[in-house]
């Protein structure tokens, strides 16, 4: 694909796991939106959620692989199924592609620990699980997305791991408050790492204050930048995310997390179209970002 494709303005998909669970998908212990691709019976519905994302002027989807990662397999006590889930989510994204020639599929790889969370793993394993989930999504894919990562370390083991793919990648950087990564390394050491096949770097499940407050040091990398803005109430609650989302009674993070009711789809634009003003070429959304707000924010370009 053309490097250069962020430098315009591209509208991103929204919060793809939660606006299943907003439309009917049961839980299933911390599967998510896994349990998408683990059940036949819900394979239309995240077809159709891609679509919808589509037709509301997502130029690019990413595919539903945030839970796909071996560790929340193994947690939920279904790693076998590690390559089918992932090459399935790959399959459905194609299908919708199909549909809208023109759409991209990012490759979504995320965090391969826990979520919000630096992992303190050693280098080789984390870049050899990156590798493994790479590899089976990359027939489908047009490039590779590093899905709200929080750590230096992470990003230069994913990017590692894709090389043999010869393939570019986006960067999704993930700060839960304040201008530094969970790891307390700041966004400008991202320099470090990246090379000459990234396409840009966007803060991704990031508050639209937070993504203000880190907006100068995110334009200052000199590639194309932007976000994909969620509509928690924190990403970092006064008690272990994680350990309270394994006690989940609904398997939805908004149990933990919270969720705001203020962010409507106009006053998202709003929000948006003053980052936008600001350079960011990159628009899109994460958790709790529905198909209406992807709308309001595509009239934009």
């Amino acid at each position: 694909m053309d490097l250069n494709f962020f430098k315009n303005i591209r509208i991103l998909d929204g919060g793809t796991g939660q606006e299943l669970l907003s439309r009917g998908l049961e839980a299933n212990g911390t599967l998510w939106s896994a349990n998408a691709l683990l059940q036949d019976k819900y394979h239309e519905l995240l077809l159709n959620t891609h679509l919808d994302f589509i037709k509301a002027g997502a130029e690019v989807i990413v595919t539903a692989t945030f839970a796909t990662r071996r560790k929340r397999l193994k947690d939920n006590q279904i790693e076998d199924k590690f390559e089918y889930l992932n090459k399935k989510a790959g399959e459905i994204a194609l299908k919708a592609k199909k549909e809208f020639p023109n759409t991209l599929i990012a490759g979504g790889l995320p965090p391969q620990n826990l979520t919000y969370q630096a992992d303190y793993s050693n280098e080789r394993e984390i870049t050899n699980n990156f590798n493994e989930q790479a590899k089976v999504l990359n027939p489908y894919i047009d490039f590779f997305y590093f899905d709200v990562l929080s750590s230096i370390k992470e990003f230069k083991c994913g990017i590692k791991a894709i090389k043999e793919f010869q393939k570019p990648y986006l960067v999704g950087i993930h700060i839960s408050e304040g201008t530094s990564l969970p790891s307390g390394e700041k966004i400008s050491k991202i320099k470090d790492v990246i090379d000459n096949k990234v396409l840009g770097v966007i803060l991704s499940c990031i508050s639209p204050e937070n993504y203000e407050t880190n907006l100068k040091e995110v334009k200052n990398l000199g590639v194309p930048f932007g976000f994909k803005l969620n509509g928690y109430i924190t990403t970092k609650p006064s008690t272990s995310y994680t350990e309270n989302y394994l006690k989940s009674k609904t398997g939805n993070p908004i149990e933990v997390l919270g969720k705001r009711e203020d962010l409507t789809p106009n006053k998202m634009a709003r929000i948006v179209k003053k980052f936008k003003d600001a350079g960011a070429t990159i628009l899109g959304g994460c958790c709790e970002t529905k198909p209406s707000h992807i709308e309001a924010i595509s009239r934009l370009k």
